[in-house]
């Protein structure tokens, strides 16, 4: 009786046999489609055919072709390995008799068998983490882009029968940051390339929204490939490339994230493929350059922070975050600092290099001494006297100690602290944003001190940010009449749902890599684990609701591709962690040096003066 139960558990455990999704495939007639396929497609390409004299026309795209090929070497070995397993549980049930036939027998059958069905659980869960894997590939190399034969992007989501696409068929900048880093890390160098070098063919373009045209610099938030007829010919087409910069989006609001991107994607290319003539050439070096000047243009603000409207980066919605986001501030001084390391020494780049090394040090400090709380700051913050009128004031912000909210006052650990997610005159944004902080220790804009106490948070915070699927977007969600009056009632944004509260797996890399750079690789690996029970099993979904993450988004999008290329980069990573430094920023000793300058000197020391005599210009 006992050993058939064992049985019967064994089968428990081992589960069903893995189930992989079967291959569709679609002939192109003239435009691109996509399709769900669990097969790895070692190569997509689009076939070009030339016109024959005066018969059939020319279709750019007329085909796609796929080549299908798994490795299945993985589940040969652990099957293998199952069976070594067994043989040698066997031979202990043998020997463990002894010659005697006492009641205990039993038990030490049932102990062995069970040991074995234990093994054997571990080995089907590696199985299905491989599988995982697998799907996870073919699914990222499905949602491949072609431009003129040669890939180019990956689209945001690839979810099949979807009738409302909006612009999730398009080529995101931001979206396709993972998915361009899991191709680095795999050694496919040219899509990373050619996504590098069209995108920055569309910086040029002429952008104009109601008779404005903003900076040159600016990145497109997405583009799409089309194809179109030629003039005066229809039946020969030809691909073009249609970029949105925010004139096209909810809201139409400019992306200032991707500019930033672009830049931190074309050093990681650089570092990983050895390739540096992409960053060498001078249509790259301009480009680089025109969004530099864009983000470092004089204007009104006393502060070295970017300013910017609701909307312009990965919430891309209206949740409260305009003036100067976290977000923004991480990746802009992530930015500078690949952009330094990129731009070549000449007497053009002079004036632009020595302002990037002051905006350098002004932002670290700036964000470093005025963006962190922890439980110290916190109940300094409660002690502040307000309304003072000097230069060595105290509250410089004019902040009053009554924002500080309920939540936080019993939320904040005795040990750990976070970057605040904005910072205005007489206004802070005490919500915890996740990528601002994350990407702040990345790109060591966060003191080393700093960023350990943001990992002792999340430790801490396991359950709020974390939960049944990593990782929360910002917390706590807007609720309430606090929700209507922030969003206006964003049907979209509800408490605990997308932007506001929601769970994006995506960020598994985020976190990876800046646990990876702390040596707290342990942290990413248990988060990793949790999102591998679910993904795969919810269809790759773009975000999860609830305050536990307990139910898929409901306005989620299936397939969605930064959640694939966000867990692959994770995977990749704790299995390689040294690949990380083509992410990560090292702490610039010049502005360690300056920084600690600037701490050590007095607080309330007096302007100084340039001169004893003024002199005033009318």
């Amino acid at each position: 009786m006992e050993i058939a139960a064992s049985e019967a558990c064994l089968g428990l455990l081992s589960g069903p046999g893995i189930w992989y999704p079967t291959l569709k495939s679609y002939p192109c007639l003239g435009m691109v489609k996509y399709a769900p396929s669990s097969k790895w497609l070692k190569d997509s390409r689009v076939k070009s055919i030339s016109r024959v004299g005066g018969g059939g026309g020319v279709r750019r795209l007329d085909c796609l072709s796929c080549k299908c090929l798994r490795d299945d070497r993985n589940v040969r070995t652990t099957s293998s390995g199952l069976d070594g397993a067994s043989r040698e549980t066997e031979k202990s049930s043998v020997g463990s008799t002894n010659g005697s036939f006492s009641s205990s027998v039993d038990q030490v059958l049932s102990g062995d068998t069970l040991a074995s069905a234990i093994a054997k659980s571990e080995t089907v869960s590696r199985v299905k983490t491989d599988s995982i894997e697998d799907e996870a590939w073919e699914l990222l190399k499905e949602s491949i882009v072609n431009y003129c034969g040669n890939p180019v992007g990956t689209i945001a989501a690839n979810e099949p029968n979807s009738s409302n696409l909006l612009n999730y068929d398009q080529v995101f900048i931001r979206d396709f940051i993972p998915s361009g880093i899991a191709f680095l890390l795999k050694g496919d160098y040219d899509i990373v390339r050619n996504f590098i070098l069209h995108t920055l063919q569309l910086q040029s373009w002429e952008k104009t929204m109601d008779c404005h045209s903003p900076g040159q610099g600016l990145m497109p938030a997405s583009f799409k490939v089309r194809t179109v007829a030629l003039d005066g010919d229809d039946s020969a087409t030809e691909d073009i490339l249609d970029p949105d910069f925010g004139e096209a989006a909810i809201g139409r609001v400019a992306p200032v994230d991707s500019g930033l991107w672009w830049i931190i994607l074309l050093r990681a290319y650089g570092k990983v493929s050895g390739d540096l003539s992409v960053q060498e050439r001078i249509d790259v070096q301009t480009g680089i350059k025109m969004i530099l000047k864009l983000c470092l243009a004089d204007g009104f603000d006393m502060f070295p922070t970017l300013l910017v409207t609701d909307g312009s980066c990965m919430i891309d919605r209206r949740m409260g975050i305009h003036g100067h986001p976290l977000e923004i501030q991480s990746l802009f001084y992530s930015a500078l600092l690949c952009a330094r390391e990129m731009l070549a020494s000449d007497d053009g780049s002079a004036d632009l290099i020595r302002a990037l090394n002051s905006r350098l040090l002004a932002l670290s400090f700036h964000i470093r001494e005025y963006y962190w709380v922890d439980m110290k700051k916190l109940n300094e913050i409660y002690r502040y006297k307000t309304e003072e009128y000097s230069f060595d004031a105290v509250n410089k912000f004019n902040i009053y100690p009554d924002q500080i909210p309920p939540w936080l006052v019993e939320w904040m650990p005795d040990k750990g602290g976070y970057l605040i997610g904005n910072l205005q005159p007489a206004h802070m944004d005490f919500r915890f944003f996740s990528l601002g902080n994350l990407w702040a220790i990345v790109s060591s804009l966060a003191t080393s001190d700093q960023s350990h106490a943001i990992l002792d948070l999340v430790e801490s915070k396991w359950a709020d940010l974390v939960a049944d699927m990593p990782f929360k977007i910002c917390y706590p969600a807007l609720e309430n009449q606090e929700w209507r009056i922030v969003t206006g009632g964003d049907p979209k944004n509800t408490p605990w749902s997308y932007h506001n509260g929601g769970s994006w797996p995506t960020l598994l890399w985020q976190l990876t890599v800046a646990c990876i750079k702390m040596d707290r690789p342990e942290i990413a690996e248990r988060a990793v684990k949790i999102a591998e029970k679910r993904l795969s099993k919810d269809k790759w979904p773009e975000y999860y609701d609830t305050k536990g993450a307990r139910f898929i988004g409901k306005q989620s999008r299936l397939f969605q591709t930064w959640s694939i290329a966000g867990y692959l980069v994770a995977k990749l990573l704790l299995a390689k962690p040294k690949t990380a430094k083509i992410l990560i920023n090292e702490e610039d000793s010049d502005i360690v040096n300056a920084f600690s300058g600037l701490l050590t000197a007095s607080p309330r020391r007096k302007r100084p003066r340039k001169g004893g005599k003024q002199t005033y210009i009318v």
